[in-house]
């Protein structure tokens, strides 16, 4: 996918530079009209006739760019649902226990970049959310993923790790254990650094499907992660 959006880049861009001398793509006028009506001789028409050509390719191809996505779904979408690829039904179960290894990943990643040997090191990746969004437009999945309540139920059960953490502060009420507000401390940071990821996430998922959004159907359910009314339990 990102080669594709390389190539349309490039493409898109060359149409552009081609295009450049044309006042007003939103009105261009048929030379070989013009020629005609004008008496002109048939190879001044015919000339007229192939830079119509042209400049109608031209306005084709810049004006379609922006839909290689659309074109990506339309293509693969009849061998994903295939009778060969049945096994791909329930896709969507397999994503949270993709996404936990996605936010390790990242989380090891972040950790790199202040670490002399940044061999892995990343702070950014958008490639994992494009590709479960696509994978899911596909199989027409993303109902079946929103049933889940998958970022819910995440955001719920840090929430309760917390509210435990701030709970054994609460229990001790003046006595002092050094090592143990360290650990509480850490055991903060770490949650909330683990939220932080998985909202991101999310965030990512969300902004991924409007690119392959064909209608309002098609657009995230109304899942706040900081909501977790809905949600189901994780432990």
């Amino acid at each position: 996918m990102g080669y594709i959006r390389m190539i349309r880049s490039g493409g898109i861009h060359a149409c552009a530079n081609a295009i450049k001398f044309v006042p007003d793509l939103d009105y261009i006028v048929n030379l070989e009209e013009i020629c005609r009506e004008e008496g002109l001789q048939p190879e001044t028409v015919q000339s007229a006739a192939n830079l119509d050509s042209v400049l109608e390719n031209l306005t084709k191809n810049l004006t379609e760019g922006t839909q290689y996505f659309k074109m990506l779904v339309d293509v693969f979408t009849p061998s994903f649902t295939s009778q060969k690829n049945k096994h791909l039904k329930n896709f969507y179960m397999i994503i949270p226990p993709l996404t936990l290894n996605y936010v390790e990943q990242m989380m090891n990643g972040k950790e790199k970049i202040n670490k002399k040997n940044k061999a892995g090191a990343t702070f950014t990746d958008d490639g994992f959310s494009m590709g479960v969004a696509y994978i899911l437009k596909l199989l027409d999945q993303y109902s079946a993923f929103d049933s889940l309540h998958w970022f819910q139920s995440v955001n719920h059960k840090f929430g309760r790790e917390e509210q435990a953490v701030q709970e054994s502060k609460s229990s001790r009420r003046g006595e002092v254990d050094v090592k143990l507000d360290q650990t509480n401390t850490l055991t903060m940071k770490r949650l909330d650094e683990y939220r932080q990821e998985f909202e991101l996430l999310y965030y990512s998922l969300s902004s991924a499907r409007i690119f392959f959004r064909t209608d309002l159907e098609d657009l995230p359910a109304a899942e706040a992660p900081s909501d977790p009314s809905a949600a189901v339990s994780t432990d």
